[in-house]
C-alpha cells in the first residue's frame, strides 16, 4: 500500500486525535490496490496531468484532487530518486574500472621504454643524441620560415624585424580582476575539435566534424599574433574615429562606406589584395544605442557560446581555439573560428579563423577588433565557392547612463568569388547588406531588447488563457522559444560543410534538402530531413512579415493545419516593435486537441523571421509553470524574409542618408521556406523517394498558397 497526504477524510482511515498536539500532525490516506493500479497506469501515460485530468481521476477513484496532485508529485520524486540511484551505481562501477586501469598504468610506467626505438629511456650514445638535435633544429627552421612568410603577408616585414616581445605571464590576479569575462566558458587546453554540442542536431550522417589542427602555439607564434592584433587594433581605432574623406555616404542608400583610395593611402600594405581585379570589397560603418551595459556586452563578445546566442541569425557556429593572452592592460587576445551565414540555402557560409582582441581604451570605452588569421592546410576544408578575408573590423563600445551602451560597428571584407552567386542574392551580397555593419548592429539592438525583456521580473506577458502564472513561467517560455529559433537558424546551413541536395520535379524554384542525425535531448531522436526553398515576391518585406505572423491569415498558407483557424492563447512581448513576440496558438477543429503551436516572430531593419513548432499541451504546461524546458523536443519550421536590395528600388527611395529600414520598405522580398521532418527513428535511414515526394508536395503547396494569398501567382 502507498500513503499520500489527503485534503479530506476517506472513511475509517482518518480519525480525529483527542490530543491537541496530535491534531497538528499530518493525516495520511492508505490507497487501495485498485487506486494504485489506476494511478500507475495514468502516470505512464502522463506524469504531469492537468487540473481537468486530476478532477476526472478524483471522481473515478473517490479521492480528493489534492490527494491526486500529491500522489503524482511523490511518484515523480520517487522516479527521480530511482534514476539517481541507478546513475550512482553506474558511476561507481566506472570509477572502480578507472581505478584498476590507473593501477595497471602505474605498474607499466615502472618499466617504461623509449617509444621511438624501444630501448631504454636514457641513451648514452652521443651519435644518436646529435642526430636527434639536428632533426629538431631542422623542424624549428621550417617553423621559423612559415612564421616569417605569414608575418610578411600580414605586417609587411619579415620576422627578423619584429621587436622583441616579452613572454606574457597570465596570473590568477589578471583573470580575476579583468574587466571582461573573456575566459568564461573557454577551454584553453590542447583539444581543438570543433565543439558543436550547443547546436541541436549538429551531427552529420556522412560529413565528419571539421578537423582542427592539433597545434602547440609557441611563444614566437604568440608574438606574431600579438603584433598582428595590435596593428589591427590601431587601424580599427582610426577607422572608428575618422570621417571624410576616409568615409563617404553611398549615393544609393545613404550608408557609410570606405573611400578605397583614401584607405590605401592611409593604410598601405605590400601585395595588397585591393590591386587584384578578382577581389570584391565590402565596407560599411554604422552606430546606434543598445539596451545592455558595456561589461555585459564584452562578456558575451569574448565567449564563443554566448557570441552564438547573441547573434543566432548571423553566427551559425563559433569556437575559441585558444586564449593567447589575458590581462587588464594588454587586453584579451583569442584565436577563434567562426561561420557566419545568410539565412538561405542559396548562400554558403563564410568560414574563417581570426584573432579577436578586446582592449579598454579609456574609462567606460572598449574596442574589440577581429582580423583574419590564416592557418596552413585548413582553408582547403572551407567552402570552395569563394574565399573571404576579414580585414580589421569590429566595434567601439561606450557606456551610457541607465545600463545603455553606444556601439559603433565597422565591417571590412575582401572576397574572391570563385563561383557565381545565385541570381536571387546577387544584389544583396554585392551591396554589402548581407554581411555589413547595419545587419550586425540592428540584430544586436533587437537581441538586447529581448534579453532585457527576459530579465524583467514583472509579468508583462499578455496571457489570454490564464496559464502563464509567474515571471519564472514567462522566462521559461522565452528560453524555450530562443532554443527553437537557434535550432531553426542552424538547420538552414548544415554543419561542417555538409552539402544540400537539389530535389528535382519543380521548375519554378529549387528545393534543397539534407539529412542529419539528431541526438540532442532537445530534439526528436532519429534522422531529420531539412528542406528549404527561396522565392522572390514583388512585395515589401514588412507586408510579407505581417502576413505570416497574423493568426487570422495563417489558414491561407499553413497546409499542415488543413486550413483550420487558429487562436492565440498566450502572448509574450520581446521588444518595442509589436512584431517581436512569442505566441502560443491553438488550432480549432483538429483531431489533436492537446497539440499547440509555439511561434516566435522577430523583425529588424536587416530582415525578419517567423519560426514555429508543434508542442504538446503537457510540454507547454511544463514551460509555463517555470520548470526547465531544456528537454522538450523541438523540430521547428518557418520563414526568413529579407529585402532583395535591388539597386533600382534603393535609388527610388532617395539618397538623403535615411535609415536603411525605410529604404527596404520599397523593395521586393526574398522568402525562404524551411521545413524539418522526422524521417525515421533509425539512425541509418536514407532519403527515400517517398520522403522526396512528401517534401516536394509540402513546400510546393505552401509556396503556391502563399502566392495565391498575396496575389503573386504570376511572379
Amino acid at each position: 500500500m502507498e500513503f499520500s497526504r489527503g485534503g479530506g477524510s476517506s472513511g475509517g482511515d482518518h480519525h480525529e486525535a483527542s490530543d491537541p498536539h496530535d491534531r497538528r500532525k499530518k493525516r495520511y490516506h492508505r490507497h487501495t490496490a485498485h487506486q494504485i493500479q489506476r494511478l500507475e497506469a495514468m502516470f505512464k501515460e502522463c506524469p504531469h496531468p492537468d487540473e481537468k485530468t486530476r478532477n476526472l481521476l478524483s471522481r473515478e477513484l473517490g479521492l480528493h484532487p489534492r490527494q491526486i496532485k500529491f500522489w503524482f508529485q511523490n511518484r515523480r520524486t520517487q522516479m527521480k530518486a530511482q534514476h539517481e540511484r541507478a546513475d550512482n551505481c553506474t558511476l561507481r562501477a566506472e570509477n572502480d574500472k578507472i581505478r584498476c586501469e590507473n593501477i595497471a598504468i602505474r605498474e607499466a610506467l615502472k618499466n617504461v621504454i623509449c617509444p621511438s626505438c624501444g630501448g631504454p629511456p636514457v641513451s648514452e650514445n652521443s651519435y644518436f643524441d646529435e642526430q636527434k638535435l639536428r632533426m629538431e633544429n631542422g623542424q624549428l627552421k621550417e617553423e621559423l620560415d612559415k612564421v616569417s612568410r605569414i608575418a610578411a603577408k600580414y605586417i609587411g616585414r619579415p620576422i627578423s624585424q619584429l621587436p622583441p616581445v616579452q613572454p606574457i605571464q597570465v596570473s590568477s590576479l589578471d583573470l580575476s580582476m579583468a574587466s571582461f569575462g573573456g575566459h568564461h566558458g573557454i577551454n584553453p587546453g590542447p583539444s581543438l575539435d570543433l565543439d558543436l554540442d550547443l547546436l541541436p542536431g549538429s551531427s552529420s550522417k556522412v560529413i565528419p566534424n571539421l578537423a582542427f589542427p592539433h597545434m602547440s602555439i609557441s611563444e614566437m607564434d604568440k608574438s606574431l599574433m600579438a603584433d598582428i592584433a595590435a596593428n589591427a587594433m590601431n587601424e580599427l581605432i582610426r577607422l572608428l574615429q575618422s570621417n571624410e574623406p576616409l568615409w563617404m555616404r553611398s549615393t544609393t542608400d545613404g550608408r557609410e562606406m570606405l573611400n578605397l583610395e583614401s584607405y590605401e593611402s592611409m593604410f598601405p600594405r605590400p601585395n595588397s589584395h585591393l590591386k587584384n581585379p578578382n577581389i570584391r570589397i565590402e565596407t560599411s560603418r554604422d552606430s546606434g544605442v543598445v539596451i545592455m551595459n558595456g561589461l555585459a556586452l564584452i562578456d558575451m563578445f569574448m565567449d564563443a557560446n554566448k557570441w552564438v546566442e547573441l547573434f543566432p541569425t548571423i553566427v551559425s557556429r563559433a569556437r575559441t581555439i585558444e586564449v593567447i593572452s589575458s590581462g587588464i592592460q594588454s587586453g584579451t587576445l583569442q584565436l577563434m573560428y567562426e561561420e557566419i551565414q545568410v539565412l538561405s540555402a542559396m548562400v554558403p557560409t563564410r568560414q574563417f579563423y581570426f584573432l579577436r582582441l578586446c582592449q579598454q581604451i579609456e574609462q567606460g570605452s572598449w574596442v574589440i577588433v577581429d582580423v583574419s588569421y590564416d592557418i596552413p592546410h585548413q582553408e582547403a576544408q572551407f567552402s570552395s565557392s569563394y574565399k573571404a578575408h576579414r580585414l580589421p573590423s569590429g566595434c567601439l563600445i561606450q557606456e551610457m547612463p541607465n545600463g545603455y551602451s553606444k556601439v559603433t560597428w565597422v565591417e571590412h571584407w575582401e572576397v574572391e568569388d570563385r563561383a557565381p552567386i545565385h541570381r536571387l542574392y546577387r544584389d544583396l551580397i554585392h551591396s554589402g547588406l548581407a554581411f555589413g555593419a547595419e545587419r550586425w548592429l540592428s540584430t544586436l539592438q533587437r537581441v538586447c531588447e529581448r534579453f532585457a525583456c527576459l530579465m524583467v521580473t514583472a509579468n508583462s506577458s499578455r496571457d489570454l488563457g490564464g496559464v502563464i502564472s509567474s515571471p519564472e513561467g514567462k522566462r521559461s517560455m522565452m528560453k524555450l522559444a530562443q532554443r527553437m529559433v537557434r535550432n531553426f537558424c542552424s538547420s538552414i546551413n548544415p554543419p561542417n560543410g555538409q552539402q544540400w541536395t537539389t530535389l528535382s520535379g519543380l521548375n519554378e524554384f529549387e528545393i534543397r534538402a539534407t539529412l542529419h542525425r539528431s541526438t540532442d535531448p532537445g530534439q526528436p531522436n532519429g534522422v531529420v530531413l531539412s528542406a528549404a526553398a527561396t522565392i522572390w515576391l514583388p512585395i515589401p518585406p514588412q507586408t510579407v512579415f505581417n502576413f505570416f505572423r497574423d493568426e487570422r491569415t495563417r489558414p491561407q498558407w499553413d497546409v499542415l493545419s488543413n486550413q483550420n483557424p487558429v487562436q492565440e492563447v498566450a502572448h509574450i512581448a520581446n521588444g518595442s516593435h509589436p512584431g517581436n513576440c512569442i505566441s502560443v496558438l491553438r488550432a480549432f477543429n483538429t483531431s489533436q486537441n492537446n497539440m499547440l503551436i509555439l511561434q516566435e516572430s522577430c523583425i529588424d531593419s536587416s530582415g525578419s523571421l517567423v519560426v514555429y513548432c508543434p508542442v504538446d499541451l503537457p510540454a507547454i504546461n511544463i514551460a509555463m509553470s517555470g520548470e526547465d524546458p531544456s528537454y522538450i523536443p523541438l523540430l521547428p519550421s518557418g520563414f526568413t524574409i529579407t529585402s532583395d536590395a535591388r539597386p533600382d528600388h534603393l535609388q527610388a527611395s532617395g539618397t538623403d542618408g535615411a535609415s536603411t529600414s525605410s529604404n527596404l520598405d520599397s523593395t521586393g522580398s526574398l522568402i525562404t521556406v524551411v521545413f524539418q521532418i522526422l524521417v525515421s527513428n533509425l539512425p541509418t535511414a536514407r532519403m527515400s523517394p517517398e520522403s522526396v515526394a512528401t517534401v516536394n508536395n509540402l513546400i510546393g503547396n505552401t509556396i503556391h498558397q502563399i502566392k495565391s494569398a498575396l496575389n503573386c501567382t504570376t511572379s
